[in-house]
């Protein structure tokens, strides 16, 4: 690696703010990682019941609904000091379900119940971390700093699985649970001590309207821009179709559809994630050439078709190639749509803004339960097939609908600043 490369990899880290958020991102988006593939895992040994699994993976998005509240309530108090009470709230749920697990009484509905509380604040925890990148970064260096922080949830997607599956093999869920709640606690610390400035005070522009009348603004100025309105429902789709096939129906891929245990069902998570870090690194890298806009639909377009290789492949490790290519596209695909919507929605309406963006990641849930259903009924690869095929075309009507705002490489959503 050349000393060019190494100063655009680093340079965010030249920005004191930057250098606390970056670990506590990555320490928080362990714990998560691991406690997903640990119950997970555990949901669907206990309950036997593929449908009650995607029901817990839903269960994790609860929190979409009021996610623009969040995110108006880091336009009015804070950025930063909204996301350390999110994340305090991680800890505590952890730490119950510590004292549980060493109790002896962790049972499924206990899981069922922590994952219905986290699920209503965890959803927004990357709408409060883009906001406060947003905030810290310069402007000129947005898409590189957005790079550098996506790798975070891409180390994290490595490590978190493998380390997740590895301790509950070897020392039960008490243990396992025991770090995450560890990890937990130093993301709060880490997130606290990212000094004072603009990312603990109210944005500018920002009046004293209720909640409601702020959100309702959010959302009205999402409709009227349309490449916002553009990124929205491709993000909607994203989360409910090829998402799901790479994230909630992996314990199930893994376990009965190329027989693995808990060990195998961790090296494919983390082949998604080795992709989708390399694509993060790419993007911070090359990211200030690319036009946002025109570089998130063209990406959406190859990452469906990778995804439907990834299901139609006879084995684990081909499988595990098309995870790489397939999370390669997904960091071409978030990043810059984040970005885009970061740049047209300024100061005022950037909480509220990317509030209004996990109302999205509700088709996540949606596309879960779906394809429980659909499992149950039509089999796995009739529903994964269909799920690639319908967004791959859902993508072209989104380009060929809002074309003018999000091709040209002067349209507002391809623009540099």
């Amino acid at each position: 690696m050349n000393v060019q490369t190494r100063h655009s990899l680093l340079s965010p880290f030249r920005v004191r703010a930057f250098l606390m958020q970056w670990p506590a991102d990555l320490l928080t988006n362990v714990g998560v990682e691991m406690e997903i593939l640990i119950l997970g895992w555990y949901v669907l040994v206990e309950t036997k019941s593929v449908l009650l699994l995607t029901v817990f993976g839903a269960l994790r998005y609860l929190g979409t609904l009021i996610a623009p509240l969040f995110g108006m309530a880091g336009d009015k108090f804070g950025h930063r000091n909204v996301l350390c009470a999110m994340r305090g709230t991680y800890a505590l749920l952890a730490t119950c379900m510590t004292v549980l697990a060493f109790a002896g009484l962790l049972g499924t509905i206990p899981i069922f119940i922590t994952a219905t509380l986290a699920g209503l604040v965890r959803p927004s925890d990357l709408a409060m971390r883009n906001a406060l990148i947003a905030v810290i970064m310069p402007g000129d260096q947005l898409m590189g700093g957005m790079g550098v922080a996506r790798t975070t949830a891409d180390f994290s997607r490595i490590f978190g699985p493998l380390m997740g599956a590895a301790l509950m093999a070897t020392t039960g869920i008490g243990t396992s649970y025991l770090v995450i709640a560890a990890c937990y606690l130093s993301g709060v610390t880490l997130t606290g001590m990212g000094g004072a400035g603009l990312a603990h005070r109210r944005a500018a522009g920002v009046g004293n309207a209720s909640f409601v009348q702020e959100v309702v603004e959010g959302v009205g100025f999402v409709w009227r821009t349309p490449c916002a309105h553009a990124g929205m429902w491709l993000a909607v789709l994203v989360n409910a179709t090829v998402l799901p096939l790479t994230g909630g129906l992996m314990p199930y891929i893994a376990r009965d559809v190329y027989h693995l245990d808990r060990i195998g069902l961790g090296v494919l998570a983390a082949s998604f994630s080795v992709g989708s870090l390399l694509g993060s690194i790419g993007v911070s890298l090359f990211g200030q050439a690319m036009p946002a806009a025109r570089t998130m639909l063209l990406s959406t377009l190859i990452w469906s078709v990778m995804v439907l290789l990834f299901v139609l492949m006879p084995n684990p490790y081909s499988g595990g190639l098309m995870l790489v290519a397939s999370g390669i596209g997904q960091s071409f695909c978030m990043v810059p749509l984040a970005v885009m919507l970061l740049r047209v929605s300024g100061e005022q309406y950037r909480g509220r803004v990317m509030g209004v963006r996990m109302f999205a990641i509700y088709g996540l849930p949606m596309g879960l339960l779906l394809a429980g259903v659909l499992i149950e009924h039509v089999g796995f690869a009739a529903m994964a097939v269909g799920y690639c095929v319908f967004a791959f075309a859902a993508t072209l009507s989104i380009l060929g609908w809002w074309r003018r705002a999000v091709w040209p490489l002067d349209a507002q959503g391809n623009a540099a600043r």
